[in-house]
């Protein structure tokens, strides 16, 4: 057994050179916030040297595979075993004991503990590792454990740790922490950038620079990818590699496959991991970084009802913490896999979890700690309000949260479960209809999906339990589980614990050929080829497609409508409508299961309220073109629009908003008689409007705005009030003898001549007669003389007689 000082000393680790100063910080303030890049001995040095003046020690970290790690090479330093002096606890896995001072845990399951114990009785020291990972249990347990120091432990000292410098906000919310910074032996590193080639795949191009980097560099290479996908696509497009091992790394790995990528081979190696390599953990030997560009990060889509991990580029602070991977052990390089120009764009630190992740499990912790709103916690990045009351409204719905929005007993039960809210009540409820067993495994795996392939949850059991990758993982945590609850085996169909889960995903086939499934909470998603002989499905997993106005199922069972309207009771509805749809009124009476309609048949005695409203619908979206116009209602309509522009009040505004806004007044009692399109069409719109012409102006309204005026040649000519001005167009021979143009609307406009020839073409447009008669006239009475001679062009048009005649027939 080693003691602290003869293991520290043999690191030479640079956090011993501010051990003595952070623990006089922590007697002093209580709490503290260390600063240091990884490799600096932070995470391992520091808990020990805690423990060493007989503090008692929780670490927690961000990740399961960060927190086995780091307990596993604090026992090495004390030449022990794990479970001693040092253990470590993830959901599903515990090493410690009545020895141990020093326990590393995943931040969810210090959450846990929290609730159960507010006062963390047993602990002396937290310390946060990696708190500038941003995740959401870790913002969560900061604010659980700023409250528990305020109220019940001021006495219990919290240390703060992170790599990056973005540390003075959690600074300040301990309370103006002291902040000390630990200097990394970094060596140089040189940024080299290796972009995709046109229309290449990102597994493709990383394959590439992996390549590039075996050739031009010594030692081992670590790629950073998005997920455990590009790194099986990517390990496939190296494996015809001799004298290398390719190794991947990330948390959904079995144990001893992890354990294998944190140890020096006796060849080279190439390490493909997650963002869970960039800053927890230490992969050694690596003197070349290749990284993706890119990262995952939980997202929701309120809108659609979707929520899952995208894909995202990797922050600018994110790209330094790979790159300087490769300058630990000496000179390295990284290659980057995006064109130079573009590291400028990169956004500066990644997204805080707790603003794009759905919220149903941090509202039950929330609730369960007594501040359903979380207002009275101090925190890093406050939750969205709409998140958080989302993911209320969901826990209503399970039963987790009463009326008043305190928990339930079933609500602290399914708490205790540490799952999130829907699968907790999967498992509770499954276990009662399948049996403990069945239950268990299928929760299991739509805890962790991505130990199949397959899309058919019947499928994926099936392989599963005959063994394979990721089969001992599942199995481990399916009998995890089912010793959590209690159920005898009943029926079969596996299915009812995936709707029990997502209910709202109960999906139902939109046609008999169609791959586009309607789930219940109304987004459209298609299905795999495999499940598109099924009417309905319940989904367990669905993403968003970019560019499709759908998801995708990735993963789903066979249902049938029986199995919808048990387990999803609560979304059945019976409901009347009626709308305008499809271009009349339709009146349906309707058995829905949330947006999904299961039976419909017409409604006889459809609300006559409703039937308006409909038809006011249809005239919005189908325009007032639906009644009855005739040319003498269109007419009616462009005079009294002229007299609203001339005058304004009382002469109403006739434009289609105007109109639809007063259907009170000019569409009664018609449009209440109405019952469907056709009624509509028999409406007459000009009766309908002369009800808007002012009683006190009606007499006046054929002065103000005549239909026809009567011309010099005793025609009555009928004006065009359709323009932007009133126009009269008349043959020009018919106004000989006008000396001004007539006035409309008491004189405040003047009508527009549209002077036409003999054979009706235009021939001039004026309002100003006389300086028509004096300038444009002899240009017009030269080019129209010789065309129409029959017709008279008097050289004084002013004088001339009027007529529409030719000169014989006069």
């Amino acid at each position: 057994m080693t003691d602290f000082h003869t293991a520290a000393a043999s690191t030479g680790l640079p956090v011993l050179d501010v051990l003595g100063d952070l623990t006089g910080a922590l007697d002093e303030h209580g709490t503290a916030v260390l600063v240091a890049p990884p490799g600096t001995g932070k995470t391992t040095l520091v808990p020990l040297a805690l423990a060493e003046r007989g503090l008692r020690v929780v670490v927690a970290e961000p990740r399961r595979l960060a927190a086995r790690a780091a307990a596993g090479r604090m026992a090495a330093l004390l030449d022990e075993e794990v479970g001693g002096r040092v253990g470590y606890s993830v959901r599903g896995e515990r090493k410690a004991g009545a020895d141990t001072v020093v326990e590393v845990v995943t931040s969810g399951l210090l959450v846990r503990r929290l609730q159960a114990d507010p006062e963390l009785s047993a602990v002396d020291v937290v310390v946060l590792d990696e708190c500038h990972e941003r995740q959401l249990d870790a913002d969560l347990l900061l604010a659980l454990l700023l409250d528990a120091r305020e109220g019940l432990r001021p006495d219990l000292r919290v240390l703060a740790t992170s790599a990056t410098l973005a540390a003075n906000q959690v600074a300040e919310l301990l309370g103006g922490a002291p902040m000390l910074r630990a200097q990394g032996r970094i060596y140089p590193v040189e940024h080299r950038h290796v972009p995709p080639n046109r229309g290449e795949r990102i597994e493709t191009c990383v394959a590439r620079a992996v390549r590039k980097a075996l050739d031009e560099q010594d030692g081992d290479v670590l790629a950073f990818l998005p997920g455990a996908g590009e790194i099986r696509r990517v390990r496939t497009a190296l494996a015809n590699l001799s004298d290398v091992d390719v190794m991947p790394l990330h948390g959904r790995l079995a144990r001893d496959a992890q354990d294998a990528a944190l140890r020096e081979g006796q060849r080279r190696r190439v390490v493909l991991a997650t963002a869970v390599a960039e800053s927890s953990l230490t992969v050694p030997g690596v003197r070349a970084v290749v990284d993706s560009g890119l990262s995952r990060q939980s997202r929701a889509d309120p809108r659609r009802g979707l929520s899952g991990l995208v894909t995202v580029r990797v922050s600018a602070a994110g790209a330094e913490q790979r790159a300087g991977r490769a300058g630990r052990q000496g000179p390295g390089v990284a290659y980057r896999c995006w064109p130079e120009h573009e590291h400028s764009t990169l956004p500066a630190f990644g997204e805080p979890e707790i603003r794009t992740a759905e919220l149903s499990r941090l509202a039950l912790e929330l609730a369960c700690w007594g501040t359903p709103d979380g207002a009275a916690l101090s925190w890093w990045d406050e939750p969205p309000a709409g998140a958080l009351a989302a993911g209320r409204e969901v826990l209503r719905e399970l039963g987790v949260l009463d009326e008043s929005g305190a928990v339930t007993a079933r609500g602290n039960r399914m708490a205790g479960l540490g799952l999130h809210p829907r699968l907790a009540r999967a498992l509770l409820d499954g276990s009662e209809r399948v049996g403990a067993g069945a239950a268990g495994e299928v929760v299991a795996l739509l805890d962790d999906d991505s130990v199949t392939t397959e899309t058919d949850v019947d499928s994926a059991l099936a392989r599963l339990r005959r063994g394979g990758p990721g089969s001992e993982r599942w199995r481990r945590e399916a009998r995890r589980l089912s010793r959590l609850v209690h159920g005898e085996p009943g029926g079969q169909d596996l299915a009812e614990v995936v709707a029990l889960a997502h209910p709202e995903r109960l999906a139902r086939r939109r046609s008999a050929d169609s791959p586009v499934y309607l789930m219940a909470s109304g987004t459209a998603v298609e299905a795999p080829a495999a499940l598109r002989h099924c009417e309905w499905l319940a989904v367990a997993v669905a993403d968003r497609t970019p560019g499709h106005a759908h998801g995708t199922v990735r993963l789903a069972a066979p249902a049938d409508e029986e199995l919808a309207r048990r387990v999803g009771a609560p979304l059945l509805k019976d409901r009347r409508t009626v709308e305008w749809a499809d271009g009349d009124v339709r009146a349906v009476q309707e058995e829905t299961l949330g947006a999904i309609t299961l039976q419909s048949r017409p409604l006889r005695d459809p609300d006559p309220a409703q039937v308006r409203s409909a038809l006011l619908d249809g005239l919005r979206t189908a325009g007032l073109g639906l009644l009855h116009w005739t040319k003498d209602a269109e007419r009616l309509r462009d005079r009294l629009a002229f007299l609203h522009i001339a005058i304004g009040d009382p002469w109403p505004a006739v434009d289609d908003a105007a109109l639809l806004s007063e259907v009170d007044h000019w569409l009664e009692p018609e449009l209440s008689r109405a019952g469907k399109r056709a009624d509509l069409e028999r409406i007459s719109a000009a009766a309908g409007l002369r009800r808007l012409v002012p009683w006190s102006q009606a007499a006046r309204f054929d002065e103000l705005a005549p239909d026809t005026v009567e011309v010099p040649s005793g025609s009555q000519v009928r004006i065009d009030y359709s323009g932007d001005a009133p126009a009269l167009p008349v043959k020009l021979q018919e106004v000989f003898g006008w000396r001004r143009v007539p006035e409309l609307a008491d004189g405040r406009v003047a009508l527009v001549l549209q002077l036409l020839s003999p054979a009706g073409r235009p021939a001039a447009v004026t309002s100003d007669l006389e300086s028509f008669w004096a300038n444009g006239y002899p240009q017009v009475r030269a080019e129209l003389r010789g065309r129409y001679p029959k017709h008279p062009w008097p050289d004084d048009p002013t004088t001339a007689a009027p007529t529409g005649r030719t000169k014989n027939r006069r």
